[in-house]
């Protein structure tokens, strides 16, 4: 009876042992999720989510360890943005970071009211509604404007300088960007100024931007601007080649075309941005309040020439124009 009596203790105490603790792992609170709703498509952005995580990382926040990361793409059918938005908002994500701009933004502040929101815009925020002020965005939205559509006039004029005996420049435009009238104003004033004439090429799609540039060289432009889109910039391998096929020389909006191959680029560094974001989500989830986050205005303007494309193009770069750049591609 006793070793009976024995033999029941032992193995109570060793069914507590494998009980609790799959009941203490049971209690263990959720990770907090990130929402990341996407305009494009995943694969061309993906050094772009690497500078959010290390944004994270930099304020503690690693994925797997403390957060979890929850992505929706559109894949550049924005039609999709707005279901895709409320779905996170149904999944109760803690924060939702915006890639690729644009309609991102008015997705999002639709789907929720409440639920902080960092987006990264080439616009001007306070203009597109996104916030009401830059020091004090108010309401559950802050971020990072990257100032691209600013810029496009000072693409032009660094295009002109390269080559100032080109009389006609295409632009190619993406006429879905909520932001395209801008540009194309923006482009067409500076046009003016230097005695140029401008031409608009619009593009939302792999086939549009081969037909666009069928048209440009057919019309004889002499050199492109390519004008600030999330769109694009998931097409960089095909504008590199396309440029290269026509020997036109063009200036992209970011380093990441040069570094394809392309010919120049100005701009803020679009990497850089994305870090910011992914810091300002680790904040909000330490407890800092959107409304209270100024947006962050990119500071940092990249100039990049790649001589060894300017070399294929049988161009040389002015020295004055080479002694202003901020990096080099041999």
């Amino acid at each position: 009876m006793r070793d009976m009596r024995r033999r029941e203790f032992i193995a109570l105490i060793a069914g507590a042992g494998t009980t609790w603790p799959l009941a203490a792992r049971a209690q263990q609170p959720a990770l907090p999720v990130i929402g990341i709703l996407g305009s494009v498509s995943p694969a061309p952005y993906a050094g772009f989510i690497e500078a959010i995580k290390q944004g994270l990382r930099e304020t503690g926040y690693v994925e797997g360890r403390n957060i979890a990361i929850e992505y929706r793409w559109a894949e550049g059918h924005y039609n999709r943005l707005p279901q895709q938005a409320a779905e996170l908002v149904d999944r109760g994500v803690a924060v939702i970071i915006l890639v690729g701009g644009g309609p991102t933004t008015a997705a999002a502040k639709t789907a929720t009211t409440t639920i902080p929101i960092v987006f990264i815009s080439g616009d001007d925020p306070v203009k597109s509604g996104a916030v009401a002020a830059l020091n004090r965005p108010g309401g559950n939205v802050t971020g990072v404007s990257l100032l691209t559509v600013a810029m496009e006039a000072k693409r032009l004029q660094l295009l002109h300088e390269l080559v100032p005996n080109v009389a006609v420049v295409a632009a190619i435009i993406n006429q879905n960007n909520p932001q395209a009238d801008i540009q194309v104003r923006e482009l067409q004033g500076a046009a003016r100024t230097l005695g140029l004439q401008v031409e608009v090429f619009k593009a939302s799609s792999p086939v549009e931007i081969d037909t666009a540039f069928a048209n440009l060289v057919q019309q004889r432009a002499g050199a492109v601007v390519m004008a600030g889109d999330a769109f694009f910039n998931t097409r960089r391998e095909q504008f590199v080649v396309l440029t290269a096929r026509h020997a036109l020389p063009t200036i992209f909006t970011f380093r990441e075309f040069p570094a394809a191959g392309g010919l120049m680029s100005y701009g803020t560094s679009l990497a850089e941005g994305y870090r910011q974001t992914g810091v300002y989500a680790g904040r909000i989830l330490k407890g800092e309040r959107p409304a209270e986050m100024p947006v962050q205005q990119a500071v940092k303007i990249e100039l990049v020439i790649n001589l060894q494309t300017a070399k294929t193009l049988g161009l040389t770069i002015p020295l004055p124009l080479l002694g202003r750049a901020d990096e080099v591609i041999e």
